[in-house]
C-alpha cells in the first residue's frame, strides 16, 4: 500500500451543505477499494471540544470509544465506515491555542514570539498528519469546518495551502459549493461558486475537486462553465444533488467518479468500481420496507433534530434490518404530563426516552414512562432515560414519593440516582463525566443478554450520576431488576421489568455503535418488539 495521502474537504457560500457526507461518502468509496482510511473534523470555535455546548448550539456530542467528546459529524464518519474513530479525529481552534500555549509556557519556543504563523498553522499540521503518521491510514480525509472566508477559518486554510505545498501530489482539496435555483428566473445560479473559489484562490488554495450541492440536475454546460471559471477540467466538476437518505450518497458520488477523480489526482491506480453489494442491500430495504414501525422519541431538545441525531439513525438502521420504515416522531417532554400523556403517545408501537442533562423536562419523560410501563408498550430508556424509568418506579411502585436524582434535587430524601463517587471533587465541567467504552457483564435471560447474544460487552458512556445501589435489594423485591452490571464497580447498566412486554433502561449511549452495516442489537431487539406491539 501507499503511504499515506491527504484530501481536505472545504466548503463555500453557506454552512450545513453536507461537507460530513461528502466526507464519509469518499471515505466510504475508497475503503471499498481497499485502502484504510479515517476521517477527521478541524472546527474553528473557540471552545476545546463540543462537551460543554449546548445541543441547540451544536446538536448532539458525539462520544468515541477512547472518551473524546465530538462534534457529531464523528458519528457519519463511524456510521458510514464501519471503524471507530478517536481523541484525534476531532480537533478545535481551542485545543489548538491550549497546545500552543502550553508549550509557550514550558518554553518550548525558546524565547521567540509566538504567532499565527507559523506556531498555530504547525500545530494545525502536526495534528492533521498525526493521523497518518502515528496509525499508518493510507488516506486521511480532513474536513475543515465553517466556510472559505470566515475568519475563525482563516488558520486552517493557511495551513492547508502550506501542507498541500509541502506533500505535492500526496495531497488534493474538495471544495463544496452551492449553486442556487432562483425560482423568478428558473434558472440555476453559478456566481455563488465563482466567488467561492475565487476567495479560496485568494487564500493561495486552487481546489482539484469542485461537488457543487444542488436541488436540479446540473447541465454539461454548466458544468464547462463552472469549469473554465475556477481552473478546472470539467470533468473534476461534479454534483451532489438532493436524495431520499444521507446513505445514497456514496452511491452517487460514485456515480459522478469522485474517487476516480481523487485516486487519478494522487497518481494512484484505478481499478475496477467497487460493487457497493453490502450497502446497495441496506439501501434496498430502506427503500421497499412495506410496513411502518411508529416509535415515540421523546426529549427536550425536539426542535432540533440534530441533538438526537444518532439515536434517529440507529433507529432506522434497526427498523431496515427489521424489515420497516421506522416513523420517528418527536415528543417534546415540557408538553407531557400524566392527564394528556395517553393522547400524546397514542397509536405508537414504542417509546424512546432520551438522553438529556438537567431538570427541564424531566416530568414530562416521567410521565411518558408510567404510561409505556402501564400500558405494556415497548420501552426503551438511554442514559437519562434509564434514569427517569428508575426515579419513576420508586415514585409510583416503591411508593417513595419523593424520589429522585441528586441531579434535578440535592436534598431530596431518596436519591435513587446518584453523584458517582469519582465526580464528587470534580470542578471543571469539560472533559471530566464519565466517558468512553467501559466494560458489561449481562444477566442471563434478560432482554439484553438475548438482543446481544452474550453476557460481555463494552459500550460507550457520558454521564455524573448512577443508580443508587442502597436501593437494589428493593427494587428487585418490587419487579425492576438490574440486567446489567460494570464489572470493576459494580454500578448498574441495565435495568429491566421482566414481567413487561419489553422494558430496558440503559445507562450508556447503545446509538453511538450503530452503524448501517452493523445496526445495534440493543435497537433491533426494541423494534422488533415494537413490531410485535
Amino acid at each position: 500500500m501507499p503511504e499515506t495521502r491527504y484530501v481536505f474537504v472545504t466548503g463555500g457560500v453557506a454552512s450545513s451543505l453536507g461537507k460530513g457526507i461528502i466526507s464519509a461518502s469518499l471515505a466510504k468509496l475508497l475503503q471499498s477499494r481497499g485502502y484504510r482510511v479515517t476521517i477527521q473534523k478541524l472546527d474553528p470555535y473557540l471552545n476545546v471540544d463540543p462537551g460543554t455546548l449546548n445541543p441547540y448550539e451544536h446538536g448532539e456530542c458525539y462520544v468515541t470509544e477512547d472518551g473524546a467528546e465530538t462534534d457529531l459529524d464523528l458519528g457519519h464518519y463511524e456510521r458510514f465506515l464501519n471503524v471507530p474513530t478517536s481523541q484525534a479525529n476531532n480537533v478545535t481552534t481551542g485545543r489548538i491555542y491550549q497546545n500552543v500555549i502550553n508549550k509557550e509556557r514550558k518554553g518550548d519556543y525558546l524565547g521567540k514570539t509566538v504567532q499565527i504563523i507559523p506556531h498555530i498553522t504547525d500545530e494545525i499540521k502536526r495534528n492533521i498528519k498525526l493521523l497518518g503518521t502515528k496509525h499508518k491510514y493510507d488516506f486521511v480525509i480532513t474536513e475543515i469546518g465553517g466556510t472559505v472566508g470566515d475568519i475563525e477559518s482563516l488558520p486552517y486554510v493557511e495551513a492547508v495551502r502550506q501542507l498541500k505545498w509541502e506533500l505535492g501530489d500526496h495531497a488534493a482539496v474538495v471544495h463544496l459549493t452551492l449553486v442556487p435555483f432562483l425560482n423568478a428566473s428558473g434558472e440555476l445560479k453559478t456566481k455563488p461558486t465563482q466567488h467561492s473559489v475565487k476567495q479560496l484562490l485568494e487564500n493561495g488554495i486552487q481546489p482539484d475537486v469542485l461537488v457543487l450541492r444542488t436541488e436540479h440536475e446540473l447541465s454539461q454546460d454548466i458544468r464547462r462553465k463552472v469549469a473554465l471559471f475556477c481552473n478546472l477540467d470539467s470533468k473534476a466538476v461534479i454534483q451532489s444533488i438532493d436524495v431520499k437518505t444521507i446513505y445514497e450518497v456514496p452511491v452517487k458520488m460514485q456515480e459522478e467518479g469522485l474517487d476516480e477523480i481523487v485516486l487519478k489526482k494522487l497518481n494512484l491506480p484505478i481499478t475496477e468500481k467497487p460493487a457497493l453489494k453490502d450497502w446497495k442491500g441496506f439501501l434496498n430495504k430502506l427503500y421497499n420496507a412495506k410496513q411502518t414501525v411508529r416509535i415515540g422519541l421523546v426529549g427536550k431538545y425536539v426542535e432540533l433534530a440534530d441533538a438526537y441525531k444518532s439515536i434517529i439513525e440507529a433507529l432506522h438502521h434497526a427498523a431496515t434490518y427489521n424489515n420497516r420504515k421506522a416513523k420517528v416522531e418527536l415528543i417534546h417532554s415540557e408538553d407531557l404530563n400524566d392527564t394528556n400523556a395517553a393522547e400524546m403517545l397514542k397509536g405508537l408501537d414504542g417509546v424512546l426516552v432520551a438522553p438529556g442533562f438537567g431538570h427541564r423536562g424531566i416530568e414530562g419523560k416521567l410521565s411518558a414512562i408510567k404510561y409505556v410501563r402501564e400500558n405494556n408498550i415497548p420501552f426503551l430508556g438511554i442514559c437519562l432515560g434509564m434514569q427517569c424509568a428508575v426515579i419513576e418506579y420508586a415514585r409510583n411502585v416503591l411508593k417513595l414519593s419523593d424520589a429522585n436524582s441528586r441531579e434535578m434535587d440535592n436534598r431530596t430524601n431518596h436519591a435513587v440516582i446518584d453523584l458517582m463517587e469519582d465526580q464528587k471533587n470534580v470542578t471543571d465541567m469539560g472533559g471530566t463525566m464519565r466517558l468512553g467504552a467501559y466494560d458489561c457483564e449481562l444477566s442471563e435471560g434478560s432482554n439484553a443478554y438475548k438482543a446481544y447474544g452474550k453476557t460481555d460487552i463494552k459500550e460507550r458512556h457520558r454521564h455524573r450520576y448512577e443508580f443508587n445501589n442502597e436501593y437494589l435489594e428493593a427494587f428487585e423485591k418490587a419487579g425492576m431488576v438490574p440486567a446489567g452490571f460494570n464489572p470493576d464497580t459494580g454500578l448498574v447498566e441495565i435495568m429491566e421489568i421482566p414481567k413487561h412486554k419489553w422494558f430496558t433502561g440503559v445507562q450508556y449511549h447503545p446509538e453511538y455503535s450503530s452503524t448501517v452495516l452493523n445496526p445495534h442489537p440493543i435497537f433491533m431487539a426494541f423494534i422488533k418488539a415494537a413490531i410485535e406491539e
